[in-house]
């Protein structure tokens, strides 16, 4: 049975409280948490301190060398992201109540996400719903997963290495990893080159490419090349990891049928291996949880039925 206090607790928290204590278990550090605030570092200690009177137990352990959640405020902290996420979607859903379908889609993507299929959707949504307006927000691969579970996006397209229990997952393309070198390479325009070849060379890449994330396949074939074990270069953006292996910082894995127009243009130099290299899967996550408008329904609609409509082997982007 729950006690009295706890009751209480439900009608007369203060919800600025909890709103800083998440700034607070986000940042882990009173001192971060009072400048993202543009607090004063007294009020943020009295807001916890205040918060931990009102449940009635410690929510941080800390002093000068850790400071760590509780379990009762780890449990806070995942319940309070929740109410957030579910309270940061009543203006889109108060917005997207009129005849015409209105409202904003926020949509979050990793970088390498390049698909004809995802293209069209956009371009089909905008034809049919033009007063609807949407947010593309590009990151790492568990900060889309992460959007999508805290309701902060309509739905996210990444890279999976282990799928959440609380969200859904619609495969969308197939994608193959090549090595590739920029013109400064010394290793750019050479034909007949084998894996062993690329022993020892430096490497970019990105922050995903290790032996416990999603691009597992990836750094596989990175230690069977026997490339330098430190690389030179990382980022969770295409666009960067392209530019670091142009500028001839070391060899770069890209997608192949990204890479393809700057081959063609002279700009990249596709590497070994030449044959099976690594495949990835990109994937559509929606949270079943999240309420949504009308555009965003529209949308996650649309695409779900281009995806369904197109053949397995057309969503298989091979060269």
């Amino acid at each position: 049975m729950i006690s009295p206090r706890l009751e209480r607790l439900v009608w007369e928290l203060d919800w600025n409280l909890l709103r800083t204590f998440v700034v607070i278990a986000e940042v882990k550090s009173i001192t971060r948490a009072a400048e993202r605030l543009n607090l004063k570092q007294p009020s943020v200690s009295n807001a916890l301190r205040r918060l931990e009177d009102r449940v009635g137990r410690r929510l941080v352990e800390r002093d000068a060398t850790r400071f760590d959640l509780t379990e009762v405020g780890q449990l806070l902290y995942e319940q309070s992201v929740e109410v957030f996420g579910t309270i940061s979607q009543l203006p889109q859903l108060v917005r997207g109540v009129s005849d015409d379908v209105t409202g904003h889609v926020t949509i979050a993507v990793a970088s390498h996400v390049v698909s004809p299929i995802f293209d069209r959707a956009l371009m089909e949504f905008h034809r049919s719903y033009p007063r609807a307006t949407l947010t593309i927000n590009v990151g790492p691969s568990g900060e889309v997963t992460r959007q999508v579970r805290e309701k902060r996006a309509s739905f996210g397209l990444c890279l999976v290495s282990v799928r959440d229990p609380a969200l859904d997952y619609l495969m969308v393309f197939r994608e193959f990893f090549g090595f590739f070198c920029g013109p400064h390479h010394r290793l750019f325009g050479r034909d007949g080159l084998k894996l062993a070849d690329l022993k020892g060379e430096t490497s970019v890449s990105f922050h995903t490419d290790h032996i416990a994330d999603a691009l597992r396949p990836v750094a596989l074939l990175r230690s069977e090349a026997k490339l330098n074990a430190n690389v030179v270069g990382v980022s969770s953006s295409l666009e960067e990891v392209r530019r670091m292996t142009l500028a001839g910082l070391g060899v770069g894995s890209l997608p192949l049928h990204v890479a393809r127009r700057d081959v063609a243009d002279g700009l990249l130099w596709r590497l070994p291996p030449y044959d099976n290299p690594p495949a990835i899967d990109i994937f559509m996550l929606t949270n079943p949880e999240k309420a949504i408008n009308r555009a965003e329904k529209a949308l996650i609609a649309g695409l779900q039925t281009l995806i369904a409509e197109t053949p397995v082997e057309e969503r298989v982007y091979a060269d």
